[in-house]
């Protein structure tokens, strides 16, 4: 048997070929009595009916579709639980996330954006592999959008983003509650929401415990390995006993760097990283204890709100896509701060004295 058409199905049930479409198609601006749309789509069931997915979102005016572009959280190899969460939300709620990484192409991302809007998308969520303050691209006032791990800093657009001052205030604390009172701080120079949210929250942290900040304390480095290797002398000469860092490569450089001198983490240094980059953190000897970047929450809590912000009220509600878009724009959002969990792992060491 050939390939089965609508007008197959109609006929098989016995109505018009375009009773038969609106049944298929969940049309619900069309009157089709209960049984009948039962009815049509039994048989379409039955003869291996598939229906044009392009045309059925056409006639109820929705895709199910997700949009999701990126400008690297793909290639990131440890960001891609960002789009993993991004994914996983969707099918719980019956819809499917289309992915286009851009690495950065503004032309890939200007196909990308006419693509998903021609076909409909509910909605699109705009990532960036590196959080940071970001100018929307004008696609976005066109459909419903959300930022993830990038904010807009006027407020158009909801944001999910880490809790750096959080998660600066729990790497610290780990080290504190471990009796330590001399925290060095390697930081990264540039300013960004996670140098300048870490530092916030490592300050809050020896606050909470009544010492007072000393910037001397901080020691500026790069976020990679290299700045934590070369940082060594300076976290040394501070007198720290326990040391947090910026990330977790600059860690791994400062391991490097203390084994050389014929120093031990944690007897001799406690390190606490950020990240959880586990291809670093959990394979370090020992294994670095660190702060993970919530990047599955990021990803369902991006699409979350999204799906949010297409609910309606109330069953009365009775505005276009157009009005509920130009609604949002009305409104300053706050970003959605995401939690910072805390990986307990071997690299700290009680203090004593």
């Amino acid at each position: 048997m050939g390939k089965v058409t609508l007008q197959d199905v109609a006929k098989a049930a016995g109505v018009s070929t375009a009773t038969a479409s609106w049944a298929i198609n969940d049309n619900k601006n069309v009157r089709i009595p209960e049984n009948t749309r039962r009815k049509v789509r039994n048989v379409a069931e039955r003869l291996g009916y598939h229906s044009n997915a392009f045309a059925r979102s056409l006639a109820r005016g929705k895709s199910d579709l997700i949009g999701f572009i990126s400008d690297g959280v793909a290639t990131s190899p440890f960001a891609g639980r960002v789009i993993q969460g991004a994914q996983d939300e969707p099918w719980r709620n019956g819809k499917i996330l289309l992915v286009v990484d851009t690495d950065g192409n503004a032309t890939i991302e200007r196909k990308a954006f006419s693509f998903m809007l021609e076909h409909q998308v509910e909605g699109i969520i705009y990532s960036s592999w590196v959080h940071r303050s970001i100018t929307p691209p004008d696609e976005l006032e066109r459909t419903m959008s959300v930022l993830v791990n990038c904010f807009d800093e006027s407020g158009r657009f909801p944001a999910v983003v880490p809790n750096e001052v959080q998660g600066g205030q729990s790497a610290t604390e780990l080290l504190l509650q471990a009796g330590h009172r001399h925290v060095a701080f390697v930081n990264e120079p540039t300013a960004s929401p996670a140098s300048v949210g870490r530092l916030e929250g490592y300050r809050q942290a020896l606050a909470a415990h009544g010492l007072a900040y000393d910037p001397a304390m901080v020691v500026d480095a790069t976020a990679d390995q290299e700045g934590g290797y070369g940082a060594a002398d300076a976290v040394l000469k501070t007198g720290a006993t326990a040391v947090f860092c910026h990330n977790d490569r600059t860690a791994m450089g400062l391991y490097d760097a203390l084994r050389e001198r014929g120093l031990r983490v944690p007897d001799d240094l406690s390190i606490v990283g950020f990240d959880n980059q586990e291809v670093i953190s959990a394979h370090l000897h020992p294994a670095l204890t660190t702060v993970g970047l919530p990047q599955y929450d990021l990803g369902v809590l991006g699409v979350r709100s999204l799906l949010t912000l297409n609910k309606t009220p109330d069953a009365d509600y009775d505005s276009s896509e157009t009005d509920r878009i130009e609604d949002s724009k009305t409104h300053r959002f706050e970003p959605l701060l995401v939690g910072c969990p805390s990986v307990m792992r071997d690299s700290i060491r009680a203090y004593r004295g």
